[in-house]
């Protein structure tokens, strides 16, 4: 067990300097949009959060294969994690994810098809991630299979 931990740490610290990089060229890539600069620290933000945090949560994944987890991130493991989860806070991090991933794109890291279901999942799931972190907030439902729906 100690191997497969210090593997992951070995892991994981390599993909957060990778990570680094990445957000630097994010957030270039955002500046030569002609975005704010709050704007770009916003998206920057939620992004290293999304890349540094939940997917080295579990495993080390790389950011260019957390374009399949979105879903995860933002209809149960952002409400359940993030302290300061809100309507505003999913939309926010549904945004910059979809910048990001477009970037990702951009760079040959991810492909076109990838980026397309990415939109679609945040498009179709939004409505119910809202609604979840609704019940999940709700003092008045405490059971589990009530807020998540299962």
């Amino acid at each position: 067990m100690g191997r497969d931990f210090k593997k992951y740490e070995h892991e994981c610290e390599a993909l957060r300097e990778e990570n680094a990089k990445l957000l630097d060229a994010f957030a270039e890539w955002l500046v030569a949009k002609g975005l704010a600069e709050k704007t770009i620290e916003q998206h920057t933000r939620n992004i290293d959060f999304y890349i540094n945090e939940f997917l080295l949560y579990d495993d080390a994944v790389a950011a260019a294969d957390g374009v399949a987890s979105v879903g995860m991130f933002l209809g149960y493991w952002f409400i359940r994690k993030a302290m300061w989860a809100s309507a505003t806070s999913i939309r926010s991090n549904a945004a910059s994810l979809k910048k990001f991933y477009q970037f990702m794109r951009e760079q040959g890291r991810i492909d076109q098809l990838a980026l397309d279901e990415l939109k679609s999942e945040i498009k179709g799931g939004l409505p119910e991630w809202l609604a979840t972190l609704s019940r999940y907030d709700d003092p008045y439902i405490e059971d589990p299979e009530d807020i998540w729906q299962i």
